[in-house]
């Protein structure tokens, strides 16, 4: 509870696509964020976080239903999240808050708020079957969205369809959290604003375009080529890596546009965060800053995601506000504790006071070591773990994740195990999979692999989702049938002064004051 006895607000700011390495607030020495830095300066920066599916849409749902994506049929991109799958936002509409969604959530289904009473904004990416990937076809280039054409072409514009779409989260968002000051209402709010930068394609506005100087942009870190493993090959046959191919120059061009897309988030982080100081909820607003995934942006000579290597399965995850305290976790942890985690916020801690559960969250409550308490592991690599799974594009076998302590193990049917000592080996360049001293560590980690997935039934699973999914996407296409892409509702009637209106009345109710 705050401090006036109320539950704390709680204000997410989530990025898209933003791998913490590539923070100022994470020790980049290029890359400005001073916001996220003020934010972690005074408060607790997780340094080891993971989102538990490297890709947009199932990312998203897993972090929301706090399971694990597979135990909820959040295969890929295009794949439905079920309406009857509880989410934080019921669990917090429960407890009493006033639920609202500025921006991206990549949901796909009928069901566009899960639990969110508001969604300010449209979605930018389709709700339908789109993005459905074809498991029966022989692994290749998926369509057009991933494609070396972001290197190509990436370079400063003046606006672009991501642009248009952020200006109206962030706008939205702010009005929001002033509409929320100004309100009768007395409720606790919850709000997400979640924006597409830095996302691909690497444009971006000169504003920020020109805060970086171009030879300053640092590459990536070179890799023999016997230590490029199977997945990522694949992901560079699929991009297009290995065909059309990318120079340094584009590289660099690339990282700039993300460099400089990551600072355009980083001012919204920074108006939203100001937005609270005007209205005077600093000090009861509990602020998160996170991401669905990273971006490879170049290493292992491949870009985006859809790979559980650090730069593409680690987030940032920053916490300030109330109660928080003023430290750095090397603990593991991942997206799906966001749920015990903001539970743990609206009850103060005590997991007797959440709403009844239709099963137990896959994660555990980061609040205590958020608050200053817990412990890390020996060695200062952490305690905690955290699982992934990824059924999506460019694999046709499920894919596999366990970070855990210092090390990381990758598993997925027909390709050579993974395992990395994140400490000793922080750019994953030395696979001990083979190495005799390890054999233990590794019959272990194969041992927990076997137990928790069934990859053959899983598998299974994921086909015959695609294959009912294309047939309906076939025939809503084919019939001319709109998705579920959602409208927000808006009642111009009820805004500024109207007939039925004193506008000496409106002005007064509308207004926010200074706080003292």
């Amino acid at each position: 509870m705050t401090r006036s006895g109320r539950r704390p607000n709680i204000l997410v700011v989530m990025a898209d696509q933003l791998a913490p390495h590539f923070t100022g607030a994470y020790g980049h020495p290029v890359v400005q964020t001073p916001a996220l830095d003020a934010l972690v300066e005074r408060d607790v920066r997780f340094d080891a976080a993971y989102c538990n599916f490297p890709l947009c849409a199932p990312s998203r749902f897993s972090m929301l239903s706090g399971q694990l994506p597979a135990s909820i049929g959040a295969w890929d991109n295009g794949a439905e999240f079920a309406a009857s799958v509880p989410t934080l936002t019921h669990y917090l509409r429960l407890l009493g808050y006033r639920t609202t969604l500025s921006g991206k959530m990549h949901f796909i289904g009928p069901d566009q708020l899960h639990g969110f009473e508001q969604h300010l904004t449209t979605d930018i990416y389709p709700s339908g079957f789109a993005l459905t990937p074809d498991w029966d076809a022989a692994s290749g280039p998926p369509s057009d969205w991933y494609t070396m054409a972001s290197l190509s072409e990436a370079g400063p514009v003046v606006t672009n369809y991501q642009h248009d779409f952020d200006e109206e989260v962030g706008f939205a968002a702010v009005r929001h959290l002033y509409d929320l000051a100004r309100a009768p209402d007395e409720r606790p709010f919850f709000v997400v604003a979640s924006f597409t930068h830095p996302h691909d394609p690497y444009e971006a506005r000169p504003q920020w375009w020109d805060l970086y100087d171009h030879d300053s942009i640092d590459l990536p870190d070179p890799i023999a080529p016997d230590a490029v493993d199977a997945h990522t090959r694949r992901l560079r046959r699929g991009i297009g890596a290995d065909g059309v191919g990318f120079t340094e120059e584009q590289c660099r061009n690339a990282r700039r546009g993300y460099y400089a897309n990551t600072s355009y988030f980083d001012s919204w982080m920074g108006r939203l965060v100001e937005v609270l100081d005007e209205t005077g909820r600093t000090d009861d607003t509990v602020v998160i800053a996170i991401s669905d995934h990273g971006d490879m942006l170049g290493d292992r000579g491949t870009f985006f995601k859809m790979c559980f290597f650090e730069r593409a399965a680690r987030v940032p995850f920053v916490m300030a506000g109330p109660g928080v305290a003023n430290r750095a976790v090397p603990d593991v942890c991942s997206l799906v504790d966001l749920l015990p985690t903001l539970l743990d916020i609206a009850t103060d801690g005590g997991s007797d006071g959440w709403p009844e559960m239709s099963r137990p969250p896959a994660g555990r409550s980061l609040w205590e070591l958020a608050s200053g308490g817990g412990g890390s592991g020996a060695g200062g690599e952490g305690d905690g773990e955290a699982i992934g799974e990824y059924t999506a594009v460019l694999t046709t076998q499920p894919m596999f994740m366990i970070r855990r302590g210092r090390h990381k193990w990758i598993h997925c049917e027909g390709d050579p195990a993974l395992l990395y000592d994140l400490v000793d080996d922080p750019l994953e360049r030395n696979n001990l999979a083979a190495d005799p001293a390890h054999a233990d560590l590794v019959a272990a980690f194969a041992a927990e692999t076997a137990e928790r997935w069934d990859s053959t039934a899983l598998r299974d699973q994921v086909l015959a989702s695609q294959r009912s999914r294309r047939v309906v996407s076939a025939a809503a296409h084919a019939a001319g049938i709109d998705w579920w892409d959602y409208s927000p509702q808006r009642n111009a009637a009820g805004e500024y002064v109207r007939d039925d209106m004193n506008w000496l009345n409106t002005s007064r109710g509308s207004r926010i004051t200074t706080p003292p």
